[in-house]
C-alpha cells in the first residue's frame, strides 16, 4: 500500500480515504457493470424477456474492458483464488450487485418475476459470468483477445440463461406454459 499511494504521491491515510480497503482496488467497474444491467432493465422493450435484458446490458459493456476481459481481471481472478480476503470481497460484492439487479428486475416484470425468480434469474446470470470468466482468462499467460473473450462470455452465459427453455422443451425466450 505504502509504493501504491507514494507513486500517487499520496499518503496511504489518504489512500484509504478513496478506497475502503485494499481489495476495493481490483474492482474498479464493478459499478459500472452494475449501472449497465439496470439500465438495460430501464430501457426494456416491449416483450423482452428477462435474461435477454440482462444479456443486453453484459452487450452494451465497452469490448476492450481491462477490468472485464484484460489484465486487471486476470489479476483479479488469480487472488479471488488464492486470497480469502479477496474472494470474500468478490462474493460481497456479487451478491449485492445480485440484489440491486434483482429487485429491478421484480420492478420491471410485476407479476411475472417474484423475488426468488429474479434472484434465480440473477444469480445464474452473474454465475455464469465468473465461471466463463474464470475459464477464459485463468491460466492464460496474457488475456485473450478482448472481442474473442466478449463472444465466448456471451455464448457461455446465453447456453446458461437457455438451459432451463432446453430442460421444459421450450424454445429459448418462450414463456413458460407455452
Amino acid at each position: 500500500m505504502a509504493k501504491i499511494a507514494a507513486a500517487a504521491d499520496i499518503g496511504t491515510r489518504t489512500f484509504f480515504g478513496y478506497f475502503a480497503s485494499k481489495e476495493e482496488l481490483l474492482f474498479p467497474g464493478a459499478d459500472d457493470r452494475v449501472a449497465a444491467g439496470l439500465d438495460a432493465i430501464r430501457t426494456r422493450r416491449p416483450g423482452e424477456r428477462p435474461a435477454d435484458v440482462l444479456l443486453r446490458g453484459l452487450r452494451t459493456l465497452p469490448p476492450d474492458d481491462d477490468d472485464l476481459v484484460g489484465r486487471l481481471a486476470m489479476l483479479r481472478l488469480k487472488l479471488i483464488r488464492q486470497v480469502p480476503a479477496v474472494a470474500g470481497h468478490a462474493f460481497a460484492a456479487q451478491y449485492a450487485a445480485q440484489r440491486e439487479i434483482a429487485a429491478a428486475l421484480v420492478e420491471a416484470y410485476p407479476g411475472e418475476l417474484d423475488d426468488a425468480a429474479a434472484a434465480a434469474l440473477t444469480g445464474a446470470f452473474t454465475g455464469a459470468v465468473a465461471a466463463a470468466l474464470d475459464v477464459l482468462l485463468v491460466g492464460a499467460d496474457a488475456p485473450p483477445p478482448p472481442d474473442v473473450v466478449r463472444a465466448a462470455l456471451i455464448d457461455a452465459v446465453a447456453g446458461a440463461l437457455g438451459a432451463r427453455d432446453r430442460l421444459e422443451g421450450r424454445k429459448p425466450g418462450t414463456p413458460a406454459g407455452q
